[in-house]
């Protein structure tokens, strides 16, 4: 018996560090009612997490005048210097935060932003404290990376947002990181200068604790909410806040996969050593277009955000007129984050009991063809999670079904 042949027997073993790791529950349910749409089912995906708008033409201008130039080799490791630039413009006209070129990084979208810094900090069992409802990607980053998430769960009463207090209470002599996210995905929930600074004054009391904030939802707010970052907040913790953004959301760019942060420059040359053993640089062509996108016109940026706000008051407005169903107005992202606490215990047409908001997103995609996710799977339960990025009749249509579909219930 051959060597190759034993190996084959034996089977693949994953290693230990993926092994309570699964596919997100997200994809699971994207593939799924997207094979139903292929059987025929009029299935509507209110799952997806990118804006329904097309990349800005001129930034896909600069991409082709890059492409002509001749910039398609390799880049500097972890940005080019017109792109730190830029990011580094951005950050001060927007922000009020100044940050040098060796205080920047760029990266192969935000995620990868996220893995390098935990990878270049944490240390196995070191802790990082994460609000629920989450992004899933953030806990399973942690643990792949050897840390260990501490799940905070902060509900639609709280406004699904982190109290001082909570965070107090969560930091041990093993806590490395505290990561926020505001806007919020899932929950579209924001963090006002009110609401950091009770946290902020946490943090400055406990100096082994870092700071990330993820800030990729900044251009889509609502009403009279005022974006601000902690590192414009409170001076005294820009050495130990790192700073994530991106061109994903705002400027529709999810597949030209460029997210960046500023940070102290320790944390950014630590982060440069994990990227040059992964992926080297991002993508020469996407990064001249990103220094298109922030350094170009603005001015759709409050059309687009206008769009989405009209979309939000459509769902919540509608969500809220089914019984059974609580929907928070959210201040930012395109997501609404409902509790189905009302609907749990009644029974489907068929006879069976929805027991948790699973049993309750499973329902509603077999009997009315709408994808939605459960909260279960951001960490926080009986909610379900609607992307509205979509189009008005598709989400009209939605909402009919769902309605439908709730009157059912026994």
């Amino acid at each position: 018996m051959t060597m190759a042949t034993k190996i084959e027997e034996a089977g693949f073993r994953p290693a230990s560090r993926i092994a309570a790791i699964g596919v997100s529950k997200i994809l699971q349910i994207g593939a799924r009612a997207n094979q139903m749409k292929r059987e025929g089912h009029p299935v509507i995906i209110l799952g997806a997490g990118e804006p329904d708008f097309d990349t800005p033409d001129n930034v896909k201008q600069a991409a082709k005048a890059a492409i002509d130039r001749g910039e398609t080799k390799y880049t500097a490791l972890d940005g080019t210097p017109e792109l730190k630039k830029a990011i580094a413009e951005k950050f001060r006209r927007e922000n009020g935060v100044d940050y040098a070129p060796d205080e920047i990084t760029v990266a192969t979208g935000a995620k990868q932003i996220l893995f390098n810094a935990f990878m270049a900090s944490i240390d196995p069992g070191d802790e990082v404290n994460i609000p629920t409802p989450y992004w899933t990607s953030y806990s399973d980053i942690v643990e792949i990376c050897g840390g260990v998430p501490v799940l905070i769960p902060c509900d639609a009463s709280a406004g699904f947002r982190l109290k001082a207090e909570q965070l107090e209470g969560a930091i041990t002599p093993r806590t490395r990181w505290v990561l926020l996210n505001s806007p919020s995905n899932p929950s579209g929930a924001a963090y006002g200068e009110a609401d950091y600074r009770p946290l902020l004054e946490v943090l400055l009391r406990h100096p082994h604790v870092w700071l990330m904030v993820d800030d990729m939802y900044e251009h889509i707010v609502y009403d009279d909410f005022r974006f601000v970052t902690p590192a414009a907040i409170e001076p005294r913790l820009k050495d130990r806040t790192l700073t994530i953004n991106g061109v994903s959301k705002a400027y529709a760019m999810t597949g030209w996969r460029i997210g960046y942060a500023g940070g102290p420059r320790a944390l950014i040359k630590a982060m440069a050593v994990i990227q040059s053993q992964a992926t080297s640089c991002p993508s020469s062509v996407s990064q001249a277009a990103s220094v298109e996108a922030l350094n170009g016109p603005q001015g759709f940026l409050k059309e687009r955000q206008e769009s989405f706000r009209q979309r939000r008051d459509l769902v919540v407005t509608a969500l809220n007129a089914i019984p059974g169903i609580d929907c928070r107005t959210p201040e930012g992202a395109f997501y609404t984050f409902a509790g189905c606490a009302g609907l749990i215990g009644r029974k489907t047409p068929a006879g069976r009991t929805i027991e948790t908001d699973a049993d309750f997103t499973d329902y509603l995609l077999d009997v009315a063809h709408v994808a939605v996710v459960p909260g279960s799977a951001f960490g926080l339960s009986p909610y379900f999670r609607i992307s509205y990025a979509t189009s008005e009749t598709e989400l009209k249509e939605a909402l009919r079904r769902i309605a439908e579909a709730c009157a059912r219930l026994g």
